[in-house]
């Protein structure tokens, strides 16, 4: 019985193993905006994923009525966001985009309150704040990886990870979300390597 048991968990840790490598260097690679997909600011503009300037971005989905792990990572962003500002890299080759996954009840009026909570007052500060289709929505969200799913009572359950992704708009590196999943120092890190 103990040698069954040591089998099993020897196969799931080889299993978990592949899965991290698969996910970490070869489907992380794969990673981009889907081309076709125009999404709506918060201020009501269109925004295209066809032709990006070539900046770094840091990728967030997220959703208002998120109680704790969303808006915790959108602060952490505002405070990252404020110390790239005083290096003179924010909006100029740092980008971040924040996108609801909740886009029936994140209408533009909610998504430009949420905006404004993190110090944002338009689309032309550097950091973007998008809501689309739920079609459009899902399509952004498969080219990351990114599942949610609503049970029904409005708190969405959904993966905590933000991308990291290069000038040619390719996933170079995840995060975790949330206060203590949110390194941000690690992050500020990455940032600055990849856009000085």
């Amino acid at each position: 019985m103990k040698k069954l048991y040591i089998g099993f968990f020897s196969l799931l840790a080889i299993c978990i193993g592949i899965g991290m490598f698969y996910f970490s260097f070869y489907r992380q690679d794969k990673m981009e905006f889907p081309k076709d997909v125009t999404m709506e600011t918060a201020w009501g503009k269109p925004y295209s994923f066809r032709n990006m300037e070539p900046k770094v971005r840091l990728l967030e989905f997220m959703y208002t009525n998120c109680p704790d792990i969303c808006p915790s990572t959108s602060f952490q962003m505002k405070q990252l966001k404020e110390r790239l500002e005083k290096d003179g890299l924010f909006k100029n080759k740092v980008e971040f985009i924040t996108i609801t996954i909740d886009p029936t009840r994140d209408t533009k009026q909610v998504m430009q309150t949420y905006a404004n909570m993190f110090g944002v007052e338009s689309d032309d500060e550097g950091w973007i704040f998008l809501r689309g289709s739920e079609e459009d929505t899902k399509k952004v969200a498969d080219a990351f990886d990114f599942l949610y799913r609503d049970p029904g009572n409005g708190m969405l359950i959904h993966t905590t990870l933000t991308y990291f992704l290069d000038e040619n708009n390719r996933v170079i590196a995840t995060f975790g979300m949330g206060e203590k999943g949110f390194d941000k120092e690690k992050v500020y890190k990455e940032i600055v390597k990849e856009a000085k």
